[in-house]
């Protein structure tokens, strides 16, 4: 006879305190996911606060032309997807090659020390990184413009090169984030079955061998899968590092404005948030599409970092 499976109840009972530690999780994605839902109907609407989205009126897809139809849609959009993939791959590159890295250190004092280090900076907001950045980069007395001088060479006015601010800001969501992403790499590298590193050790490999041989074809599933989940987000800007960094100096907005800082400049300007829902709903939609499209393909040729 097969064993009798729990019910939910007792379940909840049995491991009420599991349940309970993820329970201020499960409120919040509630509230600010699921519970938002029913709103979505305002993209079709022209919203009124008074009547609300009962009876506000029904225009259809006009809220969506408020976007299409503008002359910078598709600069914006150019611009949100180039920024994601720069911080999607440059962001995995060094988040694997820190838990690679971590993964060899033997002394245990000094990882600690350099895990902490390398964390720390995803604990600080981006409005600390805005004067971190500015620090170092200002026209007047910024220490890599001091630097530069003190070589003979021409400084440039950093704030008003907008070609130059994909890579720096690529640079510092490397600085900030790598660190904490590297954290998911080492505990799959941790996961690894040991006996294959002592196999290779017996065959004389070296650490590289082993790490081209043994971490990196079984880290690739966990590679594949966080990357199919990030590409969701990819008609998503970071607002908050870049409202907070470029802000509304629209000397750089041809590089660095995102569908994002582009709604809500609209939304401050026009104050109708039938328009924000509507683009909302469109990023949504096209991650998902790219999710399912992804996946699909992953699926067909890489089985193993497919994500069902």
């Amino acid at each position: 006879m097969k064993p009798k499976k729990p019910g939910v109840l007792r379940e909840l009972s049995r491991n009420r305190f599991s349940y309970l530690l993820a329970l201020p999780a499960v409120v919040y994605v509630f509230i600010f996911s699921y519970a938002t839902y029913p709103y979505l109907v305002i993209a079709f609407q022209r919203f009124n606060y008074q009547q609300g989205i009962f009876r506000s009126e029904w225009i259809g897809f006009k809220n969506f032309e408020f976007f299409f139809k503008s002359s910078d849609a598709w600069t914006v959009m150019a611009n949100t997807i180039k920024l994601n993939l720069l911080f999607l791959v440059f962001g995995t590159v060094f988040a694997v090659a820190l838990a690679m890295l971590f993964n060899e250190i033997r002394h245990k004092l000094f990882i600690k020390l350099a895990q902490s280090t390398m964390i720390f900076p995803s604990f600080l907001s981006w409005i600390i990184v805005s004067y971190l950045m500015y620090m170092l980069f200002a026209t007047d007395g910024g220490m890599v413009n001091r630097m530069l001088d003190a070589l003979g060479l021409s400084a440039p006015n950093w704030y008003s090169e907008a070609k130059m601010w994909p890579w720096l800001l690529t640079g510092m969501k490397i600085w900030k984030d790598a660190g904490m992403g590297s954290i998911i790499y080492l505990a799959a590298i941790t996961g690894i079955d040991q006996s294959l590193y002592e196999s290779a050790d017996i065959d004389g490999a070296s650490r590289w061998r082993k790490i081209r041989s043994i971490t990196m074809p079984l880290l690739a599933p966990t590679v594949a899968i966080l990357t199919l989940l990030n590409l969701g987000k990819i008609f998503y800007g970071d607002f908050g590092m870049l409202y907070a960094i470029i802000g509304d100096n629209g000397v750089l907005y041809p590089t660095t404005d995102v569908i994002d800082t582009y709604v809500f400049r609209a939304l401050r300007q026009i104050g109708d948030p039938s328009n924000a829902a509507a683009i909302g709903l469109f990023q949504s939609v096209v991650g998902f599409l790219l999710v399912f499209i992804a996946n699909f393909m992953t699926r067909k040729f890489y089985k193993e970092g497919a994500l069902y």
